[in-house]
């Protein structure tokens, strides 16, 4: 799985199937099936941004940083009331999601509308968040590294959900 302490044993009847799935270099992938999860889930019909508007955002700015997320959404906590719905079973017993996790259909809107609301004072402004990507665009390289400050304290401060940023690119000038 993806970390540390995502799962808990559980002892219940109903839950998804565990598969394994070949990866290129001939390692195994674990996956869960939700499939029947998902049949019954809402739908979060949350927008994600169009590529086009988002190149429209970043007309005129010469330097660029982009920040990217560790594990994306499997850093965001399935809601309490939600986990028991995660649960799956294997040969050594059940076990619960704690994490969210690829395959939940609600997993790519539930952690995009967390970034937006962690980083809405700056959308648009210098900032642009597709899923777990953050990119800083600016017109001059003097607010260049204040902005960088700026997101990284966010990154670093929030409560609601702490984040774990996997590496900082500096895009220089263009």
């Amino acid at each position: 799985m993806h970390g540390k302490c995502t799962l808990c044993d559980l002892k219940v009847m109903r839950c998804a199937i565990v598969c394994f799935v070949k990866k290129k270099d001939g390692s195994l992938r674990m996956c869960i099936d939700y499939r029947q999860l998902n049949k019954v889930t809402i739908k979060n019909k949350y927008p994600l941004p169009r590529i086009v508007d988002l190149f429209d955002k970043i007309q005129g700015a010469s330097y660029f940083c982009r920040i990217d997320l560790r594990s994306g959404y499997h850093q965001l906590r399935v809601n309490e009331n939600n986990i028991l719905k995660t649960t799956f079973r294997t040969r050594y017993g059940h076990y619960e999601i704690l994490l969210m996790t690829f395959g939940l259909t609600n997993a790519p809107a539930s952690f995009m509308d967390l970034m937006n609301r962690v980083f809405r004072q700056y959308l648009d402004i210098f900032v642009i968040v597709f899923i777990n990507d953050i990119l800083i665009y600016l017109r001059s390289e003097d607010d260049h590294i204040n902005h960088l400050r700026i997101l990284l304290k966010i990154i670093v401060t929030t409560r609601e959900h702490p984040l774990v940023v996997t590496g900082v690119l500096d895009l220089e000038e263009v």
